[in-house]
């Protein structure tokens, strides 16, 4: 018990501490950098839009402010069966404003992100292709930043990097920019490494020939796009500075840390891709920061367990007081605004973590629900999950 319970809560260390720290040491020794030079390709900057009123207006403002020559930025909203009046503010804002610069795809069923992605990729021309979020305001300079990269043939795709604004109007806002800035950490180590994986579906471009038409049931879009560019051997580039701004209240919910979960696990089919032609840092990448993430929780658990049984011991004595009041700031941070902030991160903690045992749930209830092959697929697709 003793030996297990060591592993265990030295697998949580290694995830969260060990490999920031590992990948710091490893970009010493092992750097890839990137040719950046400026550069102005065509670029078509596609919205995925469905449901989108409340936002799309703004964002078709904010992109047509965009520092890149208007005659190469063509901006692309394709409507996925949008049942409010989304298609009618952009045909507006198209036919006023945006005269010639701004494209209306407008598909009047609703089919799903991926299928809408696919069937407008389809209809570019552009040499880039730049995604982007509905609700994410872009940084004036954010297109020209990636299209930086993109000087350099090795690279296949670029993703910038996002920030949150108005984190006080935010239950978990303050928690949610740390999480995020310790994710860009990571991130830019990985590049340094010519091995990160990913993108943020915030903001992040590709060559439009290399688009990868991901099958329609895909969760994580953004990451398995550049991914199977990865593995035809291109880079994937990170860029800090190309930022797109999300207000705080759009990335907190509890079951949208259920539908990360759910990607993260979709993610691993893209593993077997990444073992010929060998891609081992990359591999390493993924399966220490994503893989192992998906373990941390069963660990957790074991650690608490085993605790409990070796209690007598004054060392695990301790080890269980601490844990006590770990997981009692947790419980309260889940029931009241705890102040200072730093007392919440224990809570939000325990809340991406506890949604891998939420996604179990929903898996094995659609498995009883439909059951076929496809329902593990579905847990991303449901309102539940979504």
């Amino acid at each position: 018990m003793k030996t297990l319970f060591w592993i265990s809560a030295g697998f949580v260390v290694y995830v969260y501490f060990g490999y920031p720290i590992l990948l710091w040491v490893l970009r010493l020794f092992a750097r890839h950098p990137s040719i950046k030079e400026q550069a102005e390709p065509s670029v078509a900057l596609l919205v995925a839009a469905h449901n989108e009123a409340d936002v799309i207006a703004s964002k078709l403002r904010n992109a047509l402010a965009l520092d890149y020559p208007a005659e190469k930025l063509q901006i692309v909203v394709a409507s996925d069966g949008s049942q409010d009046n989304t298609a009618e503010i952009v045909r507006s804002i198209a036919q006023g404003e945006g005269v010639g610069r701004i494209q209306l795809l407008e598909f009047m069923e609703n089919r799903g992100k991926v299928i809408t992605l696919n069937d407008a990729v389809g209809k570019l021309t552009s040499e880039i292709v730049a995604f982007s979020d509905a609700s994410s305001m872009l940084a004036p300079d954010s297109v020209r930043r990636l299209t930086e990269h993109f000087a350099d043939t090795r690279v296949g795709a670029v993703s910038g990097v996002y920030r949150l604004l108005k984190q006080d109007q935010a239950k978990l806002g303050g928690q949610e920019d740390f999480y995020w800035k310790y994710e860009t950490f990571l991130k830019i180590q990985e590049a340094r490494l010519g091995a990160f994986t990913g993108a943020h579906g915030s903001l992040y471009a590709i060559r439009r020939e290399l688009y990868p038409f991901p099958r329609a049931n895909t969760i994580n879009d953004d990451f398995v796009i550049p991914m199977r560019i990865r593995q035809r051997g291109y880079r994937i580039d990170y860029e800090p500075a190309a930022v797109a701004y999300e207000e705080a209240q759009e990335m907190e919910g509890f079951s949208r840390r259920v539908r990360i979960t759910a990607g993260n696990i979709d993610q691993l089919r893209e593993i077997p891709g990444m073992l010929w032609p060998p891609q081992l840092m990359s591999l390493f990448c993924l399966l220490s920061h994503k893989a192992a993430r998906l373990l941390v929780p069963v660990s957790m658990l074991l650690v608490l367990v085993l605790n409990c049984l070796l209690w007598k011991d004054w060392l695990y004595r301790w080890l269980l007081a601490g844990q006590v009041i770990f997981y009692g700031f947790a419980a309260l941070g889940a029931l009241v605004a705890l102040r200072p902030r730093s007392l919440r991160l224990p809570y939000y903690f325990c809340m991406i973590n506890f949604a891998f045992f939420a996604w179990i749930y929903f898996a094995l209830r659609l498995r009883r629900l439909v059951p076929s092959r496809i329902a593990l697929d579905r847990i991303g697709k449901t309102p539940t999950a979504s």
